[in-house]
Formats: C-alpha cells, structure tokens, sequence
C-alpha cells in the first residue's frame, strides 16, 4: 500500500506542474477558437449585408463568404496552434504538405474550385438568369466554390459542378432583352398560303407584346410529306418569350379552323394500279 501511495505522490508531482504550465493555455486556446469561429461567422455574414447593400451582383455573395469564411479559419487554426505551444512554422509546412497530398487526391474539387472562380471571372451567367448546360437547364440559384445551383423549372434542385460547367457549353436565356419567337405550322396543300400568312401576321400585330421593330415575318420553311410548313417569326421581350409562344399558338389554331384552314395530321395517299396479266 505505501508503495501504491508513493506512485501516486510521484505521478502527481509530475503531472501537476504541467498541467498547472499548461492547463491554462489550453483552456485559452480553446477559448480563442470558439470565440474566433463565432466572430468569423459573423465577419462572414456581415460581407453579405455589405454586399447587397451596395447592389453587389448576387453571384459573388455565396462565393466570397466562402472564401473570406474558410481562409479565417484556417488562421485562426494556426493561431490556436501556437497558443499551446505548437511551433507555427512546422505547422504551416504540415499542412502545407497535407494541402499538397490532399490536392493530389482531390484534383476534381481543385478543377471545380478553379471552374468557380473562372464562371465569376468571365460571367458567362448570373444569379437569377436561365441557362442550359451540361443537358440540364434551369434558373441559377447560387454560385458555390465548387458547384453551381439551379432550380428546373419544375422547382427541382440540380447542383452542377463548376468544373464541367467552366468547361462546357452554355445557353444563356436571360442576358440578352429580346428573343425571337417562332411559332410553327403547317396547312393543307389545297389551302391558301397567303391567307394563312395574313392571318398569323394579324395575330402577331394584335399582341401588344410582339415588338414592332424587327417587324414579325412569315416565312414558307418546307413543303412536307402532308403539309405546307409555314413559320411566323416575331420578336418580344425575353420575359414575355413563353406567354408570347404558348398564346399565339392557341389562336392560330383557333383562328384557322374558324377561316376554314386546315392544319393537317400526317397521311399517305395509296394509288391502286391494275396490271394487265401478259397472255400465255
């Protein structure tokens, strides 16, 4: 028993003084670090207000918080380190060769991260506009580090990652004001093709939302199996684009069964020939 009594009075002188040296400058430490992640939080959402209260371009937000977010904590790491007695130097070359071991193993986060910064470089779109790429199209919802968000229009979310989209093609829907809307039909052969041109220029002259200069045009685009195709092409503004589409579509059907113009459905017209047999 006095044994027992004696490693205790042993291990206790020794590990008293250190935790007495060092208890504190952890207990510091620690300190500082939940301090410093709560104030790096609010540093990080504080350059969000800032942003939108100078008309920033949404696009930047989500990826500038980011940024900003993860190289604080990232300092505020090595600080902590050196609080408790971690030597800075050797701990930046360790994470530098981890950085290095880990960029190897994550080469598609590094392409997607430099994707992003590409995409808010060259602005090939913004937050809110309607782009397609990739096969998928939909409304940016954000602008990541590494992916970019979209809502489909059926309100799906699609993550994109940066990398293939900095890499791709894109169709930009919104950037420009105005689009052309082509609406395209086809008549009967035995119809006439200058009625049917009158009448879908007198429904596009009717929609306040069809811009007068370029003037809409019809224009004969094929003569199909069973129809002749007709395109009437106008323009309007891009918002107005699929309300344009969809409404006159309806009323150029509506309006040619009341003009007596038929639109017609595919056939094929079979001619029975008899052949005279040869005589024996």
């Amino acid at each position: 028993m006095e044994d027992v009594m004696n490693q205790l009075d042993e291990w206790q002188a020794a590990v008293l003084p250190m935790v007495m040296q060092y208890g504190s400058q952890v207990l510091l430490a620690i300190i500082t670090l939940l301090i410093g992640w709560w104030v790096i939080g609010r540093i990080s959402n504080g350059i969000l207000v800032v942003m939108e209260k100078r008309n920033i371009d949404k696009s930047l937000h989500g990826f500038a918080g980011n940024l900003v977010g993860m190289g604080l904590k990232i300092l505020l790491i090595i600080s902590v380190a050196g609080m408790i007695g971690v030597e800075t130097t050797s701990f930046i070359a360790v994470i530098g060769a981890a950085g290095l071991a880990i960029g190897f193993a994550l080469q598609g986060s590094l392409a997607n991260f430099a994707g992003g910064v590409l995409i808010l470089f060259l602005r090939p779109f913004k937050v809110g506009e309607y782009i397609e790429a990739q096969g998928i199209g939909g409304t940016v919802d954000s602008i990541q580090i590494f992916h970019t968000v979209l809502k489909s229009p059926d309100n799906k979310t699609v993550v994109v990652p940066n990398g293939s989209l900095s890499n791709g093609n894109i169709i930009n829907y919104s950037r420009q004001p105005t689009r052309r809307v082509d609406v395209n039909i086809g008549i009967d052969y035995g119809d006439d093709i200058k009625k049917a041109r009158e009448i879908l220029l007198r429904l596009a002259a009717a929609d306040d939302r069809v811009l007068k200069d370029p003037e809409a045009a019809v224009r004969l685009t094929g003569l199909g199996d069973s129809s002749v195709d007709l395109s009437l092409r106008m323009w309007t503004k891009t918002e107005d684009f699929w309300g344009v589409m969809w409404d006159i579509t309806e009323l150029a059907k509506e309006t040619f069964d009341q003009e007596g113009i038929t639109i017609p459905f595919p056939q094929r017209t079979v001619h029975m020939m008899a052949q005279e047999k040869a005589s024996a």
